[in-house]
C-alpha cells in the first residue's frame, strides 16, 4: 500500500470508530465530537476505560496494535457494564463491531470507578499472558531477535546450531511492513505448514535510525532477495508465492560490498576498488582443495583432522593418492604442506563460464568475475544492452518501476531514459565457505530494505555430533560474534554473577526474616 492508501485506510478506521462510539463518549461525559479526532479520541478512550495514555502509542504499533485491540474491545464493553463471558465472546467474535449493538441499542451503564484489578486467577494469568506477550513482541520486533545457524556458509566463523541474539537496533529497527501477522514467528506456523501473515495490507519501508552503518566485513541477517514458497500454501507443482519482504526467509552471511564499492573476484579472493579484502583475524574463509599424499609414508590423517576439527566435507580417492575437500582454511592448507607424505596441496578454482552467477550472462564463475558496481542511493549509472542484466532487477522489482524496451531505447514507467537513478543502498553479501554458500554471487544484491540486524552474541551453540555434555560447544557459550582476536566465552562470569544473585538474594531475605 502507498502512503496515499494508508491515509486513507486510517480515516476510514477513524469514521467506524466514530459511528460506533460517540454514544458511549457521551455516556462517559464526554461530547460526540472527540470520538471522531484521530490520535486525540484514543487518548480519551483511554481516560473513560481508566487506562494509561501511553497505552494510546502501542494502538499504532504494527504487530503490536493486533494484540491491543481485543484488549481494547474488551475494556470497553466492560467499562460499559457488559462483563459477562458471552458480551466478552461477541466483542471479540465480531472484531469489536458488538460495540455498535451496544452503542445504539443498550442502555449505556458507565461504570467511572470500575475495579480494574482482575476479579479471579483466570483473568489475573490472561491479564499477565497479554502483558509478557506484548514486551515480548516489542523485544522480538524492535531490539533483539533470535535466530539459528542452519547452514555452513559461515563455518568457522559461525557454526551449525549457533543461536544468536541478532540485534535490530546497530542498523536501525525496521518497522514491519507486514501488518497482520502473528507475534513472535516468520513466515509460517509452528508445526504446520501454514503461512502467519496476511499479504495485505502492507506498510511502506521504514526504518528507526540507526547506531552505526553497515560497513565491509559485518555478518549481516537479511532477508533472502529471492525467496519464493514452494513448499506451503501452495499445491506440489505449482509455482512459488512471493513472499512480503519481512517475510522472506532469513540469512546469514558476511557484507563485503558496501554501496559504492567496484567489486571483483579473482582466484577466490575479493577485491575491492582494486585492492585485496583484508577479513577480520575472526573470519576463517575457506576453499575447496585438492591434497595429493605417498602412500609409502604414512600420514596420520585421523590428528590432522582432530586438529583442524574436520569431521566432514572432504572425499579419499585411494586409488589417485588424493584427498578433496570442499572446504578447508589457508591455514589447515599450510598444515598439510608442512606434513612428511603430502606431495601437493592445491587449491580447487573454478576458471569456467557459469550461467547461475550473477547476472546470468554466461561469462563468471564463482571464483571469478566482476568488476561490478554495488549501487547507492542517489547516485546515476547509464542504461545500455551490457549494464542491464545488473539492474534490470532492481528497477523492476526492488524499487517498483516499469521497464520495457523499444528496440534500442529504454522506457522507465513509459518514459524513454538512458539513465537510472538508485532510491536505495544495496550489499554484497558472501557466505566465508566459498564453495558452499548460495550468496550475492548467485543472485546479486541485497537491498537495504531486506536488512533484518546484526548477530552480536552467541547464547548457545549445540553439536549434533558431540555426545552427552559435549552436545554443547562450551567454548562458544555466551561469545560475541564481533571484535578483535579470537572469540572469547563470557559463560564463567555470567555463573559467577548468576551465584552472587543467589547468594545475595538469599542473604536479605535472611536479613528480612531476622528483622521481622
Amino acid at each position: 500500500m502507498t502512503l496515499y492508501s494508508w491515509f486513507v485506510f486510517f480515516l476510514a478506521v477513524q469514521i467506524i470508530h466514530f459511528l460506533g462510539t460517540w454514544k458511549l463518549y457521551q455516556a462517559a461525559g464526554r461530547k460526540s465530537w472527540e470520538a471522531a479526532i484521530p490520535v486525540y479520541n484514543s487518548i480519551v478512550l483511554m481516560k473513560m476505560i481508566g487506562r494509561p495514555t501511553w497505552w494510546t502509542l502501542l494502538l499504532f504499533i504494527p504487530i503490536i496494535n493486533l494484540i491491543m485491540f481485543p484488549v481494547i474491545w474488551v475494556e470497553t464493553l466492560r467499562t460499559f457494564n457488559k462483563r459477562s463471558t458471552l458480551d466478552t465472546f461477541l466483542g471479540l467474535f465480531t472484531l469489536g463491531f458488538y460495540i455498535y449493538y451496544v452503542n445504539y441499542t443498550q442502555k449505556l451503564e458507565y461504570r467511572k470507578d470500575r475495579s480494574l484489578t482482575p476479579e479471579n486467577k483466570t483473568a489475573d494469568t490472561v491479564s499477565s499472558l497479554l502483558f509478557a506477550i506484548i514486551v515480548a513482541t516489542l523485544v522480538h520486533t524492535y531490539v533483539v531477535q533470535p535466530y539459528t545457524i542452519p547452514t555452513s556458509s559461515l563455518e568457522k566463523s559461525l557454526l551449525i546450531g549457533d543461536f544468536l541474539f541478532v540485534s535490530k537496533i546497530n542498523y536501525g529497527p525496521r518497522v514491519p511492513m507486514t501488518t497482520v501477522a502473528l507475534p513472535m514467528v516468520h513466515d509460517s506456523i509452528p508445526l504446520t505448514k501454514k503461512k502467519s501473515y496476511l499479504s495485505w495490507p502492507q506498510l511502506p519501508y521504514l526504518r528507526l535510525p540507526a547506531i552505526e552503518k553497515i560497513k565491509r566485513c559485518d555478518i549481516v541477517v537479511f532477508n533472502w532477495p529471492v525467496d519464493t514458497v514452494h513448499y506451503f500454501f501452495e499445491p506440489k507443482g505449482r509455482p512459488g508465492v512471493i513472499k512480503p519482504i519481512d517475510k522472506k526467509s532469513n540469512y546469514v552471511k558476511r557484507c563485503v560490498g558496501i554501496p559504492g564499492d567496484s567489486l571483483s573476484i579473482k582466484d577466490g579472493f575479493v577485491f575491492i576498488n582494486g585492492k585485496k579484502l583484508v577479513l577480520p583475524e575472526r573470519a576463517k574463509p575457506q576453499y575447496s582443495y585438492k591434497i595429493g599424499y605417498d602412500l609409502k609414508t604414512p600420514v596420520d590423517f585421523e590428528r590432522i583432522f582432530k586438529e583442524l576439527d574436520i569431521t566432514d566435507g572432504f572425499m579419499s580417492n585411494k586409488a589417485q593418492d588424493t584427498i578433496y575437500f570442499r572446504a578447508l582454511t589457508e591455514a589447515g592448507a599450510e598444515r598439510f604442506k608442512n606434513t612428511p607424505g603430502i606431495t601437493s596441496v592445491e587449491r580447487i578454482i573454478d576458471k569456467g563460464n557459469d550461467n547461475a552467477i550473477f547476472p546470468h550472462i554466461n561469462k563468471w564463475s564463482q571464483d571469478n568475475m566482476g568488476p561490478i558496481y554495488i549501487p547507492e542511493a542517489g547516485k546515476t549509472v547509464t542504461l545500455t544492452n551490457e549494464s542491464l542484466p545488473f539492474y534490470k532487477e532492481i528497477i523492476t522489482n526492488y524499487e517498483g518501476n516499469t521497464l520495457e524496451l523499444q528496440g534500442s531505447k529504454f522506457l522507465i514507467n513509459g518514459k524513454p531514459t538512458t539513465t537510472y537513478t538508485f532510491k536505495q543502498n544495496y550489499y554484497w553479501m558472501m557466505g566465508d565457505n566459498r564453495h558452499n554458500s548460495e550468496d550475492s554471487r548467485y543472485w546479486g544484491y541485497v537491498p537495504e530494505n531486506h536488512i533484518v540486524g546484526k548477530p552480536v552474541f552467541i547464547w548457545m551453540s549445540w553439536d549434533t555430533n558431540g555426545k552427552g555434555i559435549n552436545k554443547i560447544r562450551w567454548s562458544r557459550v555466551f561469545t560475541t560474534v564481533d571484535g578483535e582476536g579470537q572469540p572469547q566465552s563470557y559463560f564463567k562470569y555470567f555463573l559467577i554473577l548468576l551465584a552472587i544473585y543467589f547468594v545475595g538474594d538469599f542473604i536479605w531475605k535472611k536479613r528480612r526474616e531476622n528483622k521481622a
